[in-house]
């Protein structure tokens, strides 16, 4: 086995090696197709997060809302942790699909179909519009999600910047209107990464040796 790749994406990495051989095989196609997959996990990762850091963050913001006058402070402190954690978060998610996205066009984009029997050149062609296709429903399942995410992150920001000036429980009283919508806008974007996480399992059913 090459160093460096981990044993658990082997078999998935050696699959496309073999589907796509050619005399570089070991140190190019392996190495695309390994980062290729190491991202994409990576992006599925970071939507997961996602979803989970929201609630967390909703949780935080219902509690600092319903909090006694003694408890105002940490509360806010609390919502301001996961907001903070929340924007780091969509960073680096963006970071990560954008990866993502140039490193999955490089590999098909190279990907080699000059073989000498012509059999194995069709079937290496339809392997590739078939993971082509497969790895397209990802940017599909996807459409939506940036923007209700962006809102969601407006909102709960803006929210922690006007508690910042006033904490005090007139304050909140004035402030839960938009505490509703942002909660609201956060389940919202949990409902649209579902789509997304089921077209990730797609792909790894695709391209999963097993």
């Amino acid at each position: 086995m090459k160093p460096g790749i981990p044993a658990n994406l082997f078999p998935t990495v050696l699959l496309l090696c073999v589907i796509t051989y050619l005399p570089g095989c070991a140190t190019t196609s392996m190495e695309r197709a390994t980062k290729t997959t190491e991202t994409t996990q990576k992006v599925e990762t970071d939507y997961r997060e996602t979803s989970l850091q929201i609630i967390a963050t909703n949780a935080s913001l219902e509690k600092l809302v319903l909090a006694s006058p003694n408890d105002i402070k940490k509360a806010y402190e609390d919502y301001a942790k996961n907001v903070n954690k929340m924007e780091k978060l969509s960073a680096r998610l963006n970071e990560h699909t954008e990866k993502m996205q140039n490193q999955r066009e490089e590999y098909f984009s190279e990907w080699d179909s000059s073989y000498t029997n012509p059999r194995i050149q069709t079937l290496s062609e339809r392997r590739r519009n078939e993971l082509r296709q497969t790895y397209a429903k990802i940017p599909e399942a996807s459409i939506g999600v940036k923007g209700t995410l962006n809102s969601y992150l407006t909102d709960i920001r803006d929210i922690q910047t006007y508690l910042s000036n006033d904490l005090s429980p007139q304050g909140i009283e004035a402030i839960k209107p938009f505490v509703r919508k942002a909660i609201y806008d956060g389940e919202r974007v949990q409902e649209s990464i579902e789509p997304l996480l089921e077209a990730f399992e797609q792909v790894k059913a695709v391209i999963s040796p097993e």
